[in-house]
């Protein structure tokens, strides 16, 4: 099973916006879960689309979901609709690249956006599903290959051991952990992914942030 949300209003709120949930909803969702891995405005954004993405991201408004999702604009934003050009003259250069092979991850709504400026790049493979829903299926971080193995929410703690035991005492207060993944094996490099049983609290989402400052939430 792959990480999912299990609606868009997860993450974005109950307003949609464009004539598609899969296409553009879907689409901003994938941006915003972008925007919290890489916390911070690129200075790059290769946004690169597979199949029927490909064939009709720019009737369906995805283009401008998506950037406006890496930008954190809420959905029912007035920006949203000129989120390309807000990011331009930001001096942010934006690429979209239509793939003419089949997705990577195995579904016809595929983005997979890299994010970068002068200290770091990311990239995250997510699919729009239908109604909304969106998986992540890869996040590409600090020389990792993340693959999440359930669905979201998931949260990702960058540091050393001593992070991993302070995260893991937390969230078993807030929610039940049914799966803990492990990247790397130095004490110096190392990624924990906990998957949860059920979305936390904003406040608990701030708490845990202040005792761990490179927690992702998503």
């Amino acid at each position: 099973m792959m990480a999912n949300y299990k609606s868009v209003f997860d993450i974005i709120g109950p307003i949609m916006i464009g004539p598609s949930s899969s296409h553009t909803a879907g689409a901003v969702a994938i941006g915003r879960a972008a925007n919290k891995v890489f916390n911070g405005l690129p200075q790059k954004i290769v946004v690169h689309y597979y199949e029927s993405f490909a064939q009709t991201h720019k009737g369906h408004g995805t283009d401008y979901a998506i950037i406006s999702g890496i930008l954190g604009f809420a959905p029912d934003d007035s920006r949203v609709p000129n989120a390309i050009k807000i990011a331009e003259s930001k001096g942010i250069k934006i690429k979209f690249i239509e793939e003419t092979v089949d997705s990577p991850i195995n579904h016809p709504n595929t983005a997979i956006i890299e994010l970068e400026n002068t200290d770091k790049q990311i990239k995250l493979a997510g699919c729009s599903i239908g109604g909304g829903t969106i998986e992540i299926r890869e996040i590409q971080l600090d020389g990792f290959s993340i693959k999440p193995k359930g669905p979201l929410p998931i949260v990702l703690v960058k540091g050393q051991s001593s992070d991993n035991e302070i995260a893991e005492k937390s969230l078993k207060k807030l929610a039940q952990i049914y799966q803990t993944n492990k990247y790397g094996t130095s004490d110096q490099q190392q990624i924990f992914e906990y998957d949860l049983s059920r979305r936390l609290r904003s406040n608990d989402i701030a708490e845990l942030s202040d005792k761990l400052p490179e927690l992702i939430y998503l």
